[in-house]
């Protein structure tokens, strides 16, 4: 199996390239990861999530190529982004700060067929269901958004609002339906009023 890593600083990138190499992995740092995966359909790409277009890219590998392995690495020691990658297509989740150790062993369990997140996000994803609605997978970002949605802003504007192009913003709308087990946004809102998540007091 190949494996991309996509990371902006160069120096990461050869530490994870060289761990990787040693274990005995084909490695490269594709210049464009889209075409590289569209070529790779079922082998393993590594993203840290460091900007928008990151996050644009997780969404758009999740589209194109749904049998692609990919381990998401965050920047921030956070739950709630690890939900957040999760949802947006990620199969695992680790931190950039983690051990070579850790690193094989994630990349090896990915390409096994298993997931590999954080003990804070598997418990955020796990959380306790409500009529069959999970509230602790709801982020206080997500929450806000659908506050706003409520309140009648757009997409587009919500997309402004918060830093992400408007496909970005509609792809992890799409993922906080689902996770209410909703089809679509007016329905989600309603799913959120009845738990009382949208009061703001």
């Amino acid at each position: 199996m190949h494996l991309a890593v996509i990371d902006p600083l160069p120096m990461y990138r050869q530490g994870v390239v060289a761990v990787l190499s040693a274990a005995g992995h084909q490695v490269e740092v594709p210049p464009d990861p889209m075409k590289w995966a569209q070529s790779r359909p079922a082998d393993l790409v590594l993203i840290t999530l460091a900007s928008i277009e990151d996050w644009d890219l997780l969404s758009q590998l999740r589209e194109t190529a749904p049998e692609q392995h990919v381990i998401a690495v965050m920047t921030e020691a956070s739950a709630e982004v690890g939900v957040r990658a999760v949802r947006a297509g990620a199969q695992s989740v680790l931190h950039r700060e983690v051990t070579a150790d850790a690193l094989q062993r994630t990349v090896e369990a990915t390409i096994d067929g298993q997931t590999v997140l954080p003990v804070a996000v598997a418990a955020m994803l796990a959380g306790g269901a409500v009529d069959g609605v999970t509230r602790q997978a709801i982020t206080k970002v997500e929450l806000t958004w659908l506050r706003h949605l409520a309140a009648g802003m757009t997409v587009a504007e919500l997309a402004r609002l918060a830093g992400y192009s408007e496909r970005a913003m509609f792809r992890l709308l799409q993922g906080v339906y689902r996770q209410l087990g909703a089809r679509s946004r007016i329905e989600a809102i309603i799913r959120a009023q009845e738990q009382g998540w949208l009061r703001t007091s």
